[in-house]
């Protein structure tokens, strides 16, 4: 099973600061993965669950991603 990792709904817009964990790492419900910049403020973006990281669909830099676009992709 996967699971999709998505900028968050409630931002209008950010940037992929950079990435955390690299495709193949394990992650625990809760680990941070990711850092995402708006205007006001840099967010984490954690790991809804348990799995492995395996793919990256949103390199780190990418600037003006929409709410819910699909930054990564987790399978356990």
């Amino acid at each position: 099973m996967t699971t999709n990792i998505l900028m968050p709904s409630s931002m209008a817009d950010g940037t992929l600061a950079r990435w955390l964990r690299d495709v193949g790492d394990g992650v625990e419900v809760g680990d941070v993965i990711a850092e995402v910049e708006t205007d006001k403020a840099m967010m984490q973006i954690e790991a809804p669950c348990k799995g492995v990281l395996v793919e990256i669909k949103v390199p780190e830099g990418s600037a003006n991603l929409p709410a819910d676009t699909l930054l990564a992709v987790l399978a356990d």
